[in-house]
């Protein structure tokens, strides 16, 4: 466990077009730590990649810090922040206690890379929403767009979350970032790959967040205005393309798909 006290791990609320007014809980710390480390990732360079489970803040440190944003006037508490939160050993622990304390639904934001892990599987099925990253229909895209660690394959992410979906009794959600429009071909493959598996909403998204050019902590809010650090614009594809691709997907799904209702969304 890093040296953590002082960390901010609360922070928010911010305002999400896919989870409304969230107040978030950084499970991971100031030093950023994922098994992925996206392309277009809104913190930055990922600064620690690894796949393995670890304490990274303690749970009585994260329940004092949620203590100083009452009254919890949001619409749900969100576990996401500096990296990917089923890393945290402590998951289950924290995610019992701010449903506890604040009476408010917790959802948890995950690329999914762990899911075949059981004891992840029931740290996730505490929480009230689970959304899934899915960026890629093939392997070769995997590694072009979320550039995970060594030794992960496609395959194995969608088997763990097959596994995960036959045992999750809450609603869980596929994100989906598009870089650039996708081919009738790609569109095709992964609306069958949705029919298969049925989660109970698709969220397709574009870059609408510039990429800091070295790891920023503020970059976990959405105040863009705000922000005075080097970054690197990422360039959205047109809202029209999710909206014609959302239309093709529900049509043949009946899965809800949203994506963000303007330009520039968050």
């Amino acid at each position: 466990m890093s040296d953590v006290v002082g960390f901010p791990s609360v922070y928010g609320p911010v305002q999400s077009w896919r989870f409304g007014r969230s107040l978030g809980i950084d499970p991971i710390g100031p030093c950023s730590t994922c098994s992925f480390n996206c392309v277009y990732c809104q913190l930055g360079e990922i600064e620690h990649q690894h796949g393995d489970r670890q304490i990274f803040i303690p749970t009585a440190q994260i329940q004092s810090d949620l203590g100083s944003f009452q009254p919890w006037e949001v619409d749900i508490i969100t576990l996401s922040g500096s990296g990917e939160p089923t890393l945290a050993l402590n998951l289950g622990e924290i995610i019992v206690m701010a449903k506890a304390m604040t009476s408010r639904p917790v959802g948890v934001l995950t690329n999914g890379t762990l899911l075949a892990n059981l004891q992840v599987q029931a740290d996730l099925a505490i929480a009230d929403q689970v959304a899934v990253k899915i960026d890629a229909i093939s392997g070769d895209q995997l590694h072009r767009v979320n550039r995970p660690i060594a030794g992960m394959h496609l395959v194995d992410i969608w088997t763990g979350l097959q596994q995960f979906r036959s045992r999750y009794p809450g609603i869980l959600a596929i994100q989906t970032m598009i870089l650039s429009p996708w081919s009738h071909s790609d569109q095709s493959t992964y609306i069958r790959l949705m029919q298969e598996f049925a989660p109970d909403e698709i969220q397709l998204n574009t870059p609408t967040r510039p990429k800091p050019i070295t790891h920023q902590l503020a970059a976990r809010g959405n105040d863009i205005a705000a922000l005075n650090y080097p970054i690197r614009r990422l360039n959205p594809i047109r809202t029209a393309f999710l909206q014609e691709f959302g239309a093709w997907i529900y049509g043949a799904t009946g899965i809800p798909v949203r994506y963000p209702a303007t330009e520039g969304g968050n």
